[in-house]
């Protein structure tokens, strides 16, 4: 048996010829960078998402920096401080040292992973003015209760929904928001594996602000306000025109994906509720999660040899994450810790993603299902 973490041919094979043929017109055009592709796929995910203002680049990492240069100096400023989750991937906390402030890195949610209003609460100092909340795995955070505390502390948001497009959260007033488009920017990433993947890298912000918009265009872009006149200090961080017509073709297929994606997490945590030893993933009242991930939590400190167990059995896991950021080397003496991250420490050593892909089968789970369960009976 080979159980694959992601089937990204297969997805592929859904898409093919509408992507050779774009690609064949690009090429014929040999128009690589820019163009009506970039736009028109630019206009696509503003459609998508109800946020007017899309801007792309060249990851979800350079999306949170273009982010945060663009909100100096009036909301931000080098020297600032802006709240991570000690839980996550560290491109949180590397683009706020890129671009000169400080990570405060907060505990998490032990059932959902993410960071809340009250682990913003605890963190805040007279220093703070920002908040990346990180929609992880899929789930999105609980923004109905974050963008109060946000305001209330006059910190601006952030929103990191690289694992999470498609996923939605209920607001106070009832009403239903995509995560990414709620905060004063949203940023994505296209990395393959993403719920909208691209073939190579690639990112995209999102705002309101029309004022924002143009200011994140133009760091993407050298700085520029047009060719050659340079108004702020940018960067290079575009989007391709290839993967442009790829992401193209995938957006109109992320509702079937995504609840292809939901199936499979529902099928398993069904089988592996009850199995003691496990903690199945927590999905929080007042959101829809698109698991972009499947991650459970294993118990006794059993988590690497369940691994091992897996792998002789032929089924591919990830640890996502076996350090939390307050651990890292790179941002040990950069950052500042908000008491002491306690769940994000424990979560390291207890969480194991499962397989999930739209073309994983009832009969391939039931193998892994198996494999877990006698594991835990032996």
């Amino acid at each position: 048996m080979d159980i694959k973490m992601v089937d990204l041919h297969a997805m592929h094979m859904e898409i093919e010829d509408e992507i050779r043929s774009g690609f064949e017109d690009v090429m014929a055009r040999s128009a690589y960078i820019g163009g009506e592709e970039v736009a028109r796929f630019e206009q696509s995910l503003s459609d998508y998402t109800g946020v007017p203002h899309v801007v792309t680049c060249g990851s979800g990492t350079a999306a949170l920096y273009i982010a945060l240069k663009a909100l100096e100096p009036t909301a931000l400023a080098p020297g600032d401080e802006v709240i991570v989750p000690a839980f996550a991937y560290a491109a949180c906390a590397e683009a706020v040292l890129a671009a000169g402030m400080i990570p405060v890195m907060a505990d998490v949610d032990p059932a959902t992973f993410n960071l809340t209003s009250s682990g913003i609460e605890a963190a805040v100092s007279p220093r703070t003015r920002g908040v990346i909340p990180v929609h992880l795995f899929g789930q999105p955070c609980d923004m109905a209760s974050i963008m109060p505390t946000a305001q209330r502390h006059r910190l601006v948001v952030i929103e990191d929904n690289a694992q999470s497009l498609g996923a939605a959260c209920r607001m106070a007033n009832g009403e239903w928001r995509l995560a990414g488009s709620i905060g004063t920017v949203g940023c994505t990433s296209f990395f393959p594996t993403k719920p909208l993947g691209a073939y190579g890298d690639g990112g995209a912000m999102m705002t309101a602000d029309s004022a924002l918009g143009r200011r994140l265009r133009m760091i993407a872009n050298h700085g520029q306000s047009e060719k050659y006149r340079h108004s702020l200090v940018g960067c290079n961080s575009r989007l391709d025109t290839l993967q442009a017509v790829v992401l193209s073709a995938k957006l109109p297929h992320i509702a079937k994906w995504n609840a292809a994606r939901r199936e499979v997490a529902r099928y398993y945590t069904d089988a592996l509720a009850e199995v003691d030893g496990i903690r199945v993933p927590v999905e929080a009242s007042g959101v829809e999660h698109v698991y972009h991930q499947y991650t459970i939590q294993v118990a006794d400190g059993r988590r690497d040899s369940l691994r091992e167990r897996l792998a002789s059995a032929g089924v591919a896991t990830m640890v996502y994450y076996p350090m939390p950021l307050h651990r890292q080397e790179a941002y040990r003496h950069r950052c500042r810790v908000a008491g002491d991250p306690e769940v994000a420490d424990r979560l390291s050593r207890s969480v194991l993603s499962l397989p999930l892909h739209t073309a994983l089968t009832p009969a391939s789970q039931d193998y892994v299902i198996d494999v877990i369960k006698k594991f835990f009976n032996s």
